[in-house]
């Protein structure tokens, strides 16, 4: 085994492996740039280099420096993670140039499978079945769309070297397509280094199944069964599940055979997944497609760590070494049933725009760290709390996976995880998740890639808490915050006591966007009474530490996690959460004053274009600028009509959270 090993990644992908390593003695080295000199991956590992600045192609991509971080730190090996320098052949190459171990497959096995097209061409000789596309070298626009027609609309836009859906487009008209194309292209070269991009039939009701092959240097190779990764958002994962759901073991057997073979072709070593496009037929069973393979380890590999009992990390540290496969094919069993949720920060309700800030908040379910359990959830992340989420990296905070003895029981405890699961401070999509779990799709395993957007009723701009309990955990937190402030003087007590009637505490609220009127009065007799908008509640409270509270209301008992950070309330509870601002109506009578008539930045980023210049009269909704932000390109569009009367910043520039892009005048 090797005595020191440099991780060549970061968040928690980065602590995944210090964490294994730690379990088998191997010390480890971790690489960070500026923004990430305090961050956790930093602290799981033994020792830490400086490798350059904020943005990844200043620093985690730059492979020579990271070289010369495991040379200077004694290293013997490299493992580069999942997403930055991992499925690139240079960069692997590089290593056994330097007599440095990469801790995955050989060069040449990412090289021929790094390429879609390429890849595609050789499970064509191989006779896997693919889907209907151009996979050729020549990318011509012209040819490219005389291609997508003859393929038929709608389709899909791929970068060739690409994967988390980057890169990656549906086009549903041929009057789209170049727009497409070029955004595909701009994003595929931002993120991989290459613009190169195939073009293939959309299947239209796709699911998304991957298998989990593993391979030695004595040529041994085993399939660690399915994973269901059809929950997807913006072509990137949502929910990944193991079993897939209605899966036969004929069909299993068949595509895990199918993986493995499409891993002896390329002489592959270590972890990799092979990726289909499923088609359910009307008997219930599955055609598949070959799409890709990832020559790395999945962010969905816990799943799979969770049914096999295996420690997938584990298992790469020791094949590099030059040890066989612990187990052969037959003596691997599938138990139970795993789901992952990827937490992000991110807001559903705005199109999935990613979300950056401070955590202030980070409260989790009672957990595991990094390793399997088959009762408590497991939490990987690589945050902590009061961490800053920025904008140079994807929005992943962390990784909530479940184990149940069957789908159901997985489901039960994957909602109740995320019910206790409590972040504050920016968008995520914790409440979202939780609609997507409950939705009928999701619990009844009607499962593609389109499911969210069929279920968009139920899982979009959906209600809250309910107004009563909202307002009742902000009087919880004031009144707790009183009695904090009790005296044994008596003339000091803060409890409402008046000779003559009662007392009463006006707070102004808002909440989803509405401002809200509530009145605690505090009557003569001790008791206390909630008016929110003329509507009175009985209310009492019991604070239970640590945030927690206990709150009858109107006869009905409540258990509540309340957390006040600056001016915002957020209250948790079994049926949901709630963020409510108290809002001092005089403090903030100034405020978007001049914010009228401008086109503000919802995230920090970098502009890519503009689709409107000065003197352009646009309409509501029409696409007026393109940024780039944690990895991904996002529209936007015009708030409302007018003319374009400025563009304050010029294509290529930095603009902060709410910098204003251009001036919107009314049109004449």
């Amino acid at each position: 085994m090797f005595a020191k090993i440099l991780i060549a990644n970061r968040g928690e992908i980065a602590c995944r492996v210090a964490a294994t390593a730690r379990q088998l003695g191997v010390k480890t080295v971790a690489v960070y740039s500026d923004a990430d000199a305090r961050a956790r991956h930093v602290q799981a590992c033994d020792e830490a280099v400086h490798v350059g600045g904020n943005a990844a192609r200043d620093s985690y991509l730059r492979w020579e420096r990271i070289i010369e971080a495991a040379h200077a730190s004694g290293a013997q090996a490299i493992h580069p993670g999942y997403g930055f320098l991992s499925e690139n052949a240079e960069f692997a190459q590089a290593c056994a140039d330097a007599g440095l171990v990469f801790i995955g497959p050989p060069a040449r096995s990412i090289r021929d499978m790094g390429s879609k097209s390429a890849a595609k061409a050789l499970m064509e000789k191989a006779g896997v079945p693919l889907v209907p596309g151009y996979h050729g070298q020549d990318n011509d626009p012209a040819l490219l769309a005389r291609e997508a027609g003859r393929i038929g609309y709608p389709v899909l836009i791929k970068a060739s070297a690409g994967g988390g859906g980057r890169g990656m487009r549906r086009v549903d008209r041929a009057e789209d397509f170049a727009q497409a194309l070029g955004s595909c292209q701009r994003e595929a070269k931002a993120s991989f280094g290459n613009e190169h991009v195939l073009v293939e039939r959309y299947v239209t009701k796709p699911r998304h199944i991957e298998i989990q092959v593993f391979c030695d240097t004595q040529g041994h190779a085993v399939y660690l069964f399915e994973r269901d990764c059809s929950v997807q958002r913006r072509h990137q994962k949502v929910l990944e599940e193991a079993p897939a759901p209605g899966m036969s073991a004929v069909r299993r057997a068949e595509m895990g055979e199918a993986a493995v073979a499409a891993a002896r072709a390329v002489g592959y070593v270590g972890a990799g997944t092979v990726e289909f496009i499923a088609e359910e037929l009307d008997d219930g069973d599955l055609r598949f497609y070959f799409m890709e393979m990832n020559t790395r380890l999945q962010v969905e590999h816990p799943v799979t760590e969770a049914i096999t009992g295996h420690d997938l990390v584990e298992w790469q540290l020791r094949v590099a070494c030059g040890e066989p496969l612990p187990v052969t094919q037959d003596q691997l069993q599938i138990r139970g049933h795993a789901i992952e949720a990827r937490i992000c920060a991110e807001n559903p309700d705005a199109n999935f725009l990613p979300a950056t800030g401070r955590l202030d908040v980070a409260r989790w379910p009672a957990h595991v760290a990094f390793v399997r359990s088959d009762e408590l959830p497991r939490v990987d992340t690589g945050f902590l709390e009061g961490d800053n989420i920025s904008p140079y990296y994807d929005s992943m905070i962390a990784k909530l996976i479940v184990w149940g003895a069957d789908r159901q029981q997985a489901l039960a405890r994957l909602d109740a995880a995320l019910a206790q699961t409590h972040l504050v401070g920016l968008h995520t999509n914790v409440a979202f998740l939780r609609r997507v779990v409950a939705s009928r799709s999701f619990a009844t395993a009607e499962l593609d890639t389109a499911l969210i957007e069929r279920e968009r009723p139920a899982l979009f701009d959906a209600p809250g808490l309910p107004l009563p309990l909202a307002t009742a955990g902000v009087a919880a937190h004031a009144l707790a915050y009183e009695e904090t402030l009790q005296d044994a003087d008596p003339w000091s007590r803060r409890d409402g006591w008046r000779l003559y009637g009662g007392a009463r505490r006006r707070f102004d609220l808002e909440v989803e966007g509405q401002h809200r009127t509530m009145t605690l009065e505090r009557l003569h007799d001790g008791a206390t009474v909630m008016v929110v908008d003329g509507a009175r509640h009985g209310v009492s409270t019991r604070a239970l530490g640590h945030d927690g509270y206990e709150v009858m209301l109107d006869g009905a008992r409540h258990r509540l996690s309340v957390y006040c950070v600056g001016e915002t309330v957020a209250v948790f509870a079994a049926g949901g959460s709630a963020k409510v601002g108290q809002f001092d109506p005089i403090a903030h009578a100034g405020d978007g004053a001049g914010a009228e008539g401008s086109l503000a930045a919802p995230m920090p980023g970098k502009v890519v274009s503009y689709l409107a210049k000065a003197g352009d009269t646009v309409k509501r909704g029409q696409v007026l600028a393109v940024m780039e932000a944690m990895k991904m390109e996002h529209t936007l569009h015009a708030p409302h009509d007018g003319v374009v009367a400025e563009l304050l910043y010029a294509v290529g520039d930095q603009v902060a959270e709410g910098g204003a892009l251009l001036r919107l005048e009314a049109a004449p």
